[in-house]
């Protein structure tokens, strides 16, 4: 497929708001859309922008027991339960480290693990 239809494929796929069609085709093809993104809609250019900016920072994705993991912290602390908690900071103690999680924690989480010492204060 030449790059012409690429990003007709990729701006008709961010127009009908598939984004998940339009992230494969950028993925695959990241490269040469690099130095033809004038042929990319508005839209698409963000898409691409933000999937370079993923790649080069070297972003990693969730997975899905470190999802669950930050869902039962969450309901822990709104629960006030620091023995579940507590047990969950021990075992997990690497993953409270990366700094890209803190979005994902409610403002319960927050306060009763910056109290806890698990997370630098912000």
């Amino acid at each position: 497929m030449d790059i012409e239809q690429v990003c007709k494929e990729i701006n008709n796929s961010v127009d009908e708001l598939d984004l998940v069609t339009a992230r494969k085709y950028i993925e695959e093809n990241i490269d040469l859309l690099q130095s033809k993104g004038h042929y990319l809609n508005k839209n698409a250019r963000e898409l691409l922008k933000v999937i370079t900016d993923m790649h080069n920072s070297d972003y990693k994705p969730l997975q899905r027991n470190e999802l669950a993991i930050i869902n039962t912290i969450n309901a822990y602390a709104t629960k006030f339960d620091l023995r579940g908690l507590k047990l969950l900071v021990k075992e997990n103690s690497q993953l409270l480290l990366r700094e890209d999680l803190i979005p994902y924690f409610n403002k319960d989480a927050i306060i009763v693990l910056e109290g806890m010492g698990a997370i630098s204060k912000h």
